[in-house]
């Protein structure tokens, strides 16, 4: 942080721009409708699809989910982010809306295009939400708008499972026009309500023919990134040979495959346990509940905390949690137990992880950040395999080699984001300046 002084919930909710808020109300309205890859399998064998032909569907979902981000990077840095923001949505919401014409027998290959497509342009948007996110967000309270925008995510996540039980006894074809509608919505709401930025790529040819190199791209970092990137092989050149940020992504694939077994292998392990179905609506429900109403509060109070050793605590705390999950056959309170302890390791490290790639030079910043957000994507897409085959042959076992996995990321996570202590300052020089830059992640 640039100030001594800890960072307040309050605060950081006053000094959000007015424009940061238009954004996050998109991002909620758009995960408010978020049904697809929820409810595309249920869908597609409700009518009549086999369960091989819905799970292909679900991969090419999964698949274009990936190349998403990737491609949203591109365009935010081509065009901007509230461009990006636009385009992704509009041309999700017809993608989407066309899904269930095109469920009926004989229509399996287009089905599969367009749900790939879907997928492809539901996710562009999100490293554009990121990148303008952190370019508006004053630098003090940028780990608090990335915790702002989870706690979007995870209120819409939340309750589109409740709309969609409401729409299903109505119409199960609803689920899909309205999550087109969400999608339109927030396309309209990013043309009305979003500000216009001069895109990253005009930035630098601009400063090309003016000879100079733009202040954002001449950070001295310890990454070859903070050269400007002319075009995305060098970026992504750049990124390859940045040892620390590999070290990132892959606390950021390890961590997503264990996390993602609490929706995955869980509940296989609670009806292996005889526990009701019930139970686990009801672990699900205190994961929310807390996450949803302690987030800020522990991002706020953990602020002074130097960011790698948030990263470390938060994975360990969240190993010890899926650990627990081990021992759901002697009790259901040490299955919530373990389920809180989960949510509070991510409580911990998940905005520090998530506001990382911002921090670097504004001419790669979008490429980082998507293809931190592919890696994570491709970990989802990876996860139920690694799950239910780990599962079937370890049973409780399978928990603590999550816990050990879980772990080993975080000790990625602290090499990958941890800087090298800034230089003490010479005895005759005065207090920083206001103005005075600071360096802060992978920028100065």
């Amino acid at each position: 942080m640039t100030d001594d002084a800890p960072v307040r919930v309050f605060d950081a909710l006053k000094a959000t721009p007015t424009p940061v808020r238009y954004l996050l109300g998109g991002v909620l309205v758009n995960q408010l409708g978020a049904f697809v890859q929820t409810f595309l399998v249920l869908y597609l064998t409700f009518r009549g699809a086999s369960v091989s032909a819905a799970g292909l569907a679900l991969v090419a979902y999964s698949i274009g989910s990936i190349f998403g981000t990737m491609l949203g990077a591109e365009i935010t840095h081509r065009f901007g982010p509230r461009t990006t923001i636009m385009t992704a949505m509009a041309a999700s919401a017809p993608l989407v809306g066309s899904i269930s014409w095109l469920s009926g027998p004989g229509t399996l290959w287009p089905l599969l295009v367009v749900v790939g497509l879907a997928g492809l342009f539901t996710q562009a948007y999100r490293p554009a939400a990121a990148v303008l996110l952190s370019d508006l967000m004053p630098e003090r309270y940028q780990v608090m708008a990335f915790s702002m925008m989870r706690i979007a995510l995870n209120i819409g996540a939340a309750l589109a499972p409740l709309i969609a039980a409401v729409v299903i006894l109505v119409d199960w074809d609803l689920l899909f026009w309205i999550d087109g509608g969400t999608a339109l919505v927030y396309a309209l709401l990013a043309f009305a309500l979003l500000p216009k930025q001069v895109p990253q790529a005009q930035a630098e040819a601009e400063a090309d023919r003016e000879g100079a190199v733009p202040a954002a791209s001449a950070a001295d970092t310890e990454t070859e990134a903070a050269a400007p990137a002319a075009d995305s092989r060098s970026a992504y050149a750049a990124m390859l040979r940045d040892r620390k940020y590999l070290l990132y992504l892959g606390a950021i694939l390890l961590g997503s495959l264990t996390y993602a077994q609490g929706h995955i292998a869980l509940p296989l392990q609670l009806a292996a346990d005889h526990y009701p179905t019930s139970f686990y609506s009801t672990v699900l429900t205190v994961s929310s509940v807390v996450l949803i109403t302690c987030e800020l509060k522990i991002t706020a109070y953990l602020s002074r905390m130097p960011k790698h050793v948030r990263v470390i605590t938060g994975h360990l705390v969240e190993a010890v949690g899926l650990a627990v999950y081990g021992l759901s056959s002697r009790s259901g309170a040490l299955t919530i137990a373990g389920a809180v302890l989960v949510v509070f390791g991510i409580m911990i490290a998940a905005p520090s992880m998530f506001a990382h790639p911002a921090t670097f030079p504004a001419a790669v910043k979008a490429r980082y950040i998507g293809t931190m957000q592919a890696v994570g994507g491709a970990a989802s897409a990876l996860a139920p395999l690694f799950g239910v085959f780990l599962w079937t042959r370890l049973d409780g076992g399978f928990w603590l080699l999550c816990g050990i996995v879980t772990a080993a990321a975080g000790f990625l996570a602290l090499a990958g984001v941890r800087q090298p202590p800034e230089p003490a300052p010479a005895k005759d020089a005065g207090p920083r300046t206001e103005g005075e830059p600071e360096v802060v992640g992978g920028t100065s």
